[in-house]
């Protein structure tokens, strides 16, 4: 059995909000600010990945 990988999402700003996306299967909401420096967050209850524009296609 394997196991999915987690998601990745392409965002605008570097402050962002993660909530697990699936309504009431989601998590609470918590606010993430992405580093400047290497442009991506991971949400530490889903462990989506946040993936700033600026640094899409780098990490």
């Amino acid at each position: 059995m394997t196991t999915p990988a987690p998601e990745t999402r392409i965002v605008d700003e570097w402050r962002v909000a993660c909530d697990g996306g699936e309504a009431a299967l989601g998590h609470p909401r918590v606010w993430l600010q992405i580093p400047r420096d290497i442009g991506f967050v991971e949400c530490p209850y889903c462990d989506a990945k946040l993936i700033h524009k600026a640094f899409e296609g780098k990490v």
